[in-house]
């Protein structure tokens, strides 16, 4: 088996999150792609929602930028199990005491 490419990290503390998704990415460009795709989603923008903005460009202009192209890939080509990341997305906050569910179903 081959070894597993170190992945270039998410900035700050979003890189100790990331790093609990990697096992279900099995290519270096995946769990790349979702550290992208998470930072751009926290990071305050006006417009968080499109490629462009998510990879940090230009509307219109930037949509041929590689880095809007490599995470148009990630998140509409790439062979990513999205509901094994999904699961373990739940899995993560019911055990974490801040995020998990109250007894008795209570907020």
């Amino acid at each position: 088996m081959t070894r597993r490419l170190p992945c270039p990290p998410a900035p700050g503390p979003l890189e100790a999150y990331a790093a609990r998704f990697d096992d279900p990415f099995s290519t270096l460009a995946q769990r790349r792609g979702f550290r992208e795709y998470l930072t751009g989603l926290l990071l305050p923008r006006d417009r968080n929602k499109t490629l462009t903005c998510l990879a940090g460009t230009e509307p219109v202009v930037g949509a041929q930028h590689p880095s809007v192209q490599r995470l148009q890939f990630f998140l509409s080509e790439s062979t990513w199990d999205h509901e094994r990341v999904n699961a373990r997305r739940v899995e993560l906050l019911l055990a974490d005491p801040a995020t998990a569910p109250l007894p008795g179903g209570y907020w």
